[in-house]
């Protein structure tokens, strides 16, 4: 006989995370399906080790630059493998937290591979949960996505995004196949940690769809570093020599040769694979996305789906956090109207320096309300941590934003440079609430500051 739940998550990542605990906390009996470690992308192989390997590569840049203030630091050595034993057992402790909030929340986690059998039903596959089958007056999905792999020959010489964090040494030469965050920022970590890095990219450049005074400042940026960018370049095959190293050939005939390593960022795709939508009477999308609602509601009544599986414009774990929150509270806690607007999300790439952008670009602003209804201020400048650099060690900032109408109303926030990452959420609460320029000018400036520019343009 299936065991009966108020509510059956199939995903133990941030999204599914989020949801199991807020509703257990509303006092829901909850079930929760886990095929592999606690946390999903988020924390195994991807915002977390990505993060940490970040601040690595930011410190590699802090010490070349340490003799701009007078220190003498010397040649210091880097070990990639001291990194990755203390990124890991960072990770592990994580996963072990994860695993006593399940618990404390009283959730029952079941390990191994979700089925659907029914909108309402979910059998359990492998695992120390085989054969289980659980009943639910709600089924959450929230499996997320799984690295793209390109269809070419040679391609299994290389390496995903997860990959890059299963790496025992660092590479002496990379190529980074991609044009999204996901490629930018493995680039940067490893260019600045000291491998010899190219960026490939099928187009015009990387970060298509973000702002152009943004996409301008990262060229700007990745070519004062040194870090080069392959555009057009869209790849063909791989091919291993006699001596194992790679080459990476474009349509066109380029190669980028001499590679220990070819790491696809192009992308992800939904993790919907063997799931059992069929059962459930749910239909996916060509890449395999599950079509929610507002509400993330499924075609099937009592199924639920959000996160990376449902293809949503923001493929965030802060947001699929706050989608499963949202869902818990109107599902257990009394708040029937409570579903998250996908509007305004912040969003933060961590190049070198990092970016952030939140609400409309400007473009976006143009056709959303006309050019003529649209007034942008922007600037770039030099961050004052410069200000003992030499001239070719500086790197600029910039920033922009995008106002509509007579009183400017702010509808997007676009910032390069330095602490990007931290100043854009108290901007993205004021692009929230409906600031105006005026506001902004009214609002008195920290000086001296990065962030001041904003409030001073």
């Amino acid at each position: 006989m299936a065991e009966h739940f108020d509510l059956i998550v199939v995903g133990g990542g941030s999204g599914g995370m989020a949801t199991a605990r807020r509703a257990a906390a509303h006092g829901a009996r909850v079930a929760m399906v886990e095929r592999e470690r606690l946390g999903g992308t988020c924390v195994n192989v991807g915002c977390v080790p990505k993060k940490v390997m970040w601040y690595a590569s930011e410190t590699a840049t802090a010490v070349e630059r340490a003799g701009d203030y007078g220190f003498a630091v010397g040649h210091p050595q880097f070990d990639w493998s001291q990194l990755r034993r203390a990124r890991d057992a960072y990770v592990e402790r994580l996963n072990g937290i994860y695993a006593n909030n399940v618990e404390r929340a009283g959730i029952s986690l079941y390990r191994g591979s979700a089925i659907l059998q029914g909108p309402r039903s979910v059998a359990v596959q492998g695992g120390d949960g085989d054969g289980t089958v659980l009943q639910g007056d709600a089924v959450v999905l929230a499996p997320g996505g799984r690295p793209r792999w390109p269809q070419i020959p040679g391609a299994e010489y290389g390496i995903d995004s997860d990959g890059f964090f299963a790496l025992d040494e660092q590479p002496c030469r990379a190529a980074v196949v991609g044009a999204g965050y996901i490629a930018v920022e493995l680039a940067g970590v490893l260019h600045h940690l000291g491998t010899e890095t190219t960026l490939t990219v099928r187009r015009d450049g990387p970060l298509r769809g973000f702002d152009p005074l943004l996409r301008e400042a990262l060229a700007e940026t990745l070519a004062a570093d040194g870090l080069p960018v392959k555009d057009h370049f869209v790849p063909a095959a791989v091919e291993r020599g006699a001596d194992g190293r790679l080459s990476l050939i474009s349509e066109g005939g380029e190669r980028v040769e001499g590679l220990d390593t070819v790491i696809w960022a192009i992308g992800r795709d939904p993790n919907t694979a063997g799931l059992g939508l069929d059962a459930a009477g749910v239909a996916v999308r060509d890449d395999g996305s599950i079509p929610v609602d507002a509400y993330q509601q499924t075609a099937a009544a009592g199924l639920y789906a959000l996160g990376d599986c449902t293809g949503n414009a923001y493929p965030l774990t802060p947001v699929a956090i706050a989608a499963g929150r949202r869902l818990a509270d109107r599902l257990f806690g009394g708040q029937p109207d409570r579903y998250l607007e996908y509007r305004d999300v912040p969003s933060v790439v961590f190049t070198h320096p990092p970016l952030g952008t939140v609400g409309l670009t400007q473009p976006e602003a143009e056709e959303a309300y006309g050019a003529d209804q649209v007034t942008c201020h922007e600037t770039r400048f030099f961050p004052m941590n410069y200000a003992l650099s030499p001239q070719e060690a500086k790197r600029r900032s910039a920033m922009k934003l995008v106002t509509v109408g007579s009183e400017q109303r702010v509808v997007g926030v676009h910032i390069f440079g330095e602490a990007a990452d931290e100043m854009l959420q108290g901007f993205a609460v004021a692009v929230r609430m409906g600031a105006t320029k005026a506001d902004l000018d009214n609002t008195v400036a920290i000086h001296p500051t990065s962030a001041e520019e904003l409030v001073t343009l």
